[in-house]
């Protein structure tokens, strides 16, 4: 009889700490600290206990103080953990002695989440924007990665000159390694540039689901388009951007990209690495912002969300709107699913927000109605205003769509803009258009 072999890779056993009062959101610590297990265990890594600690003064050596050290010392040894995960960002020097005094491998929030997305990173462009994250993060933890290798070495060229230690020609080559990925996220960057200016001369309104990480963009994106695109009930289940054309009511073509999802305390340098493809947001027509509306800390989670939506660029003369969804209403209690629709049925009527569930298809016909709404087909009109005609231009911007606005030498300004009937009756009786 053969006998089987288990080639299973065995999980890594862990531990994960929330060290709580860091941190200003206004999320409780319990539910931080089942979003780091559920990050932890998005990782594969096998969590055997979890713990919130309680911070009143940061220990610059090792975040604890003396004692708490030596009491997760213990958890780690009754665990048998050979990693301890620290949902909060440390230092290099922090992270080097915990790792000495628990004698394990210690990661905190942002290595955790970069190790996440190098692993689900699917297209040449997710990569190479993990990889810089990854680069821009390690570069100042040298002196922990690579301890074995501070000495020094002599060599010539491109090795490094007498006397450079092995550590300064490593930051030398990540340095360069940095220079070299962001020449090619430059690129990337540009194509995608081409691509938009392509999509504008056929006019196909866009569209970008954003929200937190497992709220249901990729279900939503996979209802409305009829798309099969990966959607899991698992953290950081999307990374790369995914598009594709949808219609409307009335028959009218769409662009809806399905974008990565967001998180508290995003690090900073995935926000930065992630330019590229957050773009695709920035430069959308309509904005669906994506909320787990059965989830206790749905409130906390949309306000993360709005936090990094202030990171992304608008373009000059564009406005940015914003139509929230709120999703998983088939997990709601009867009683509180009823109250949930009715203050989105009211919010539905100033285009804020719309109930659905992605899963199940109910709301579904009434956000694409949403969407028609919003995504205007209202005729274009240019429009020439004096310096002096600045509360026209407000006016313009808080009743219209400005789509294109230049400014000449005489400082005059040259607007593009959709005004619905109604409106531009108003604009014309308010203010003058000569």
């Amino acid at each position: 009889m053969a006998t089987l072999i288990d080639h299973a890779v065995p999980l890594i056993r862990a531990i994960v700490i929330h060290p709580d009062g860091r941190s200003e959101s206004s999320r409780a610590a319990m539910e931080r600290l089942e979003e780091a297990v559920g990050l932890a265990r998005a990782l594969d890594l096998d969590v055997r206990a979890e713990e919130i600690v309680r911070i009143r003064k940061v220990t610059p050596a090792t975040l604890f103080g003396t004692g708490k050290v030596e009491e997760l010392g213990a958890l780690v040894t009754a665990a048998e953990a050979e990693a301890v995960v620290i949902d909060d960002d440390l230092s290099p020097v922090q992270q080097r002695n915990l790792e000495k005094a628990w004698d394990c491998k210690v990661i905190d929030r942002t290595g955790l989440i970069l190790e996440i997305f190098g692993r689900r990173a699917r297209t040449k462009e997710g990569r190479l924007q993990v990889e810089l994250a990854r680069l821009d993060y390690e570069k100042s933890r040298l002196v922990r990665t690579w301890t074995h290798l501070e000495r020094q070495r002599g060599g010539s060229g491109t090795m490094g000159g007498p006397g450079e230690t092995q550590i300064e020609l490593d930051r030398r080559m990540i340095a360069d390694r940095i220079v070299r990925l962001k020449v090619e996220l430059d690129d990337v960057r540009r194509t995608r540039g081409l691509h938009r200016k392509q999509r504008q001369k056929v006019p196909f309104p866009t569209i970008a689901l954003v929200g937190y990480t497992n709220a249901g963009k990729s279900t939503l994106f996979n209802r409305l388009t009829g798309s099969e695109v990966l959607a899991k009930d698992l953290l950081f289940a999307t990374l790369d951007t995914t598009q594709r054309t949808i219609r409307l009511p009335q028959g009218r073509p769409a662009i809806v990209a399905d974008t990565v999802g967001f998180i508290s305390d995003l690090p900073h340098e995935l926000v930065e690495s992630f330019r590229a493809t957050l773009e695709e947001v920035g430069e959308a027509d309509l904005i669906l912002h994506v909320r787990d509306i059965a989830s206790a800390d749905s409130d906390a989670q949309a306000t993360d969300v709005e936090a990094v939506l202030k990171q992304i660029e608008i373009p000059e003369g564009k406005t940015r709107r914003i139509l929230e969804v709120w999703n998983k209403t088939d997990l709601l209690a009867e009683d509180v699913r009823e109250a949930v629709l009715g203050q989105a049925d009211r919010l539905a009527s100033e285009g804020r927000a719309v109930a659905v569930s992605a899963w199940t298809g109910e709301g579904i016909e009434g956000l694409r109605h949403a969407i028609t709404g919003l995504i205007d087909d209202d005729p274009e009109m240019t429009l020439t205003l004096d310096p002096s005609q600045g509360e026209a231009l407000a006016w313009l911007y808080e009743h219209g769509r400005v789509t294109s606005r230049e400014a000449d030498e005489e400082g005059r300004t040259h607007l593009v803009v959709r005004l619905a009937p109604q409106a531009l009756g108003r604009f014309e009786r308010q203010f003058s258009t000569s």
